[in-house]
């Protein structure tokens, strides 16, 4: 095995064991507590991220990578019907929502007391809304965009709206069925930012 090979599935490794342990323990375990689970040094841990924070952001962008998230998104976003590109984009968004939510959740918990987990978060967040811009200019590009969006901030309508916060609210504090919040969020988003005002499905 070449050395680069080695350390490529070294750092899969250690972050495949901190998204096990982050998601018994919470996001804010130690390097120290991760390095255990991997079974190496913390210096070992160190060398590859550099920091907590660095490791963290690694660890989702990794998820993203092991999810191929980004693969299915602009897949969906390939669709030549607007309503269904849409209707595609928050099924596609909403399971990787359900597969990420015991750690994305304890990130968004952390992030206002600890700068590493803020980071993380933004990172990844930051990168969807441009995803999300690049198929709202789709729609624009089609005339299918409300008129009175602008991509931009249709791109952030619809990232508030499937957020992990949203689908937990609906389907914990309002004890919607995972079918149920599905299904109203499509219609929802679909009825606000095309210019069409039929239901998608």
């Amino acid at each position: 095995m070449s050395s680069k090979k080695k350390v490529h599935e070294t750092r899969a490794d250690i972050l495949d064991s901190a998204w096990t342990l982050i998601e018994k323990e919470g996001a804010d375990v130690t390097l120290a507590q991760i390095a255990k689970h991997a079974g190496i040094s913390r210096q070992s841990v160190y060398d590859h991220f550099g920091s907590r924070g660095g490791m963290l952001i690694a660890l989702v962008r990794r998820t993203d990578e092991r999810l191929s998230i980004k693969d299915k998104l602009f897949e969906a976003f390939s669709n030549e019907d607007p309503q269904q590109r849409l209707a595609q984009t928050v099924d596609i968004w909403i399971d990787f929502v359900q597969e990420i939510y015991p750690v994305a959740t304890d990130l968004i918990r952390l992030r206002k007391t600890d700068p590493d987990a803020n980071a993380a978060w933004n990172d990844r967040m930051t990168e969807l809304r441009l995803w999300l811009q690049l198929l709202t200019k789709s729609f624009a590009d089609d005339g299918a965009l409300n008129k009175s969006w602008s991509e931009k901030a249709a791109a952030e309508y619809l990232w508030a709206s499937t957020s992990v916060q949203t689908w937990e609210q609906l389907t914990i504090d309002c004890a919607w069925s995972e079918t149920e919040a599905r299904e109203h969020i499509k219609d929802a988003v679909g009825s606000v930012i095309l210019s069409t005002h039929s239901h998608i499905r």
